[in-house]
């Protein structure tokens, strides 16, 4: 968590500069800094030699901080890209030949997304929106091995579609109070010496809240 409040601590930093910046510039871009809460479907293959079912591949549900620029076309259109640093997952195998849960280790994942907005009450004060895109997840530092086995590998990217509904409310100012939730798709091919044994479909839930801050009119 200490990378996580560092992370917050620097974009709640950057908005703060940024803001004194808008007094002088009317524009038409918006960043926020969250706190996500990413709740995993964890779907998952079964494996017969080694008495794995189906679903039984599990990343660990957690908080982790983002930050997104969002840039308004018009009023009612928007694009937003969602950033945040390489975030550690943990596996765990919920049931094998093993037993279980068995922790197999960890790796990381780089998970930008961009997404097209429609704000459906921009002049208002309350802001809800829609929004649908691609994510592209980047899957780095890889750990995981089998007990008595031997080591696993994934796919070193994932692409797929992202949507998300969510509200902005005017605090004070440019100031605003952002809640949003996304699911993307995100999957990966896990294999054992090079060889698929399953496809971990991670495709998670993100539930996030956070500060943002609204450089000029869309």
């Amino acid at each position: 968590m200490r990378n996580t409040w560092r992370f917050i601590g620097g974009a709640l930093v950057a908005l703060a500069l940024g803001s004194g910046l808008a007094r002088a510039q009317d524009d038409p871009w918006e960043a926020r800094v969250r706190l996500v809460y990413l709740y995993p479907e964890n779907k998952s293959d079964s494996y017969g030699p080694l008495g794995i079912p189906s679903n039984a591949i599990h990343v660990s549900n957690r908080w982790l901080p983002d930050v997104d620029l969002e840039y308004h076309f018009t009023p009612y259109w928007s694009s937003e890209l969602v950033l945040t640093y390489p975030q550690l997952e943990h596996v765990t195998v919920m049931h094998s030949a093993l037993g279980g849960p068995v922790g197999i280790g960890t790796f990381r994942a780089l998970p930008p997304t961009l997404t097209l907005k429609y704000s459906f009450l921009p002049e208002d004060r309350f802001q809800p929106y829609v929004g649908a895109g691609v994510n592209l997840t980047f899957i780095s530092k890889v750990s995981l091995a089998v007990p008595t086995v031997g080591s696993l590998s994934l796919d070193k990217t994932s692409v797929g579609p992202a949507v998300q509904a969510g509200f902005d409310y005017e605090l004070s100012g440019n100031w605003y109070f952002n809640a949003d939730v996304k699911w993307a798709m995100i999957r990966s091919d896990v294999k054992f010496q090079g060889v698929k044994i399953s496809e971990a479909r991670i495709d998670p839930l993100l539930f996030g809240v956070g500060l943002g801050y609204r450089f000029g009119g869309g």
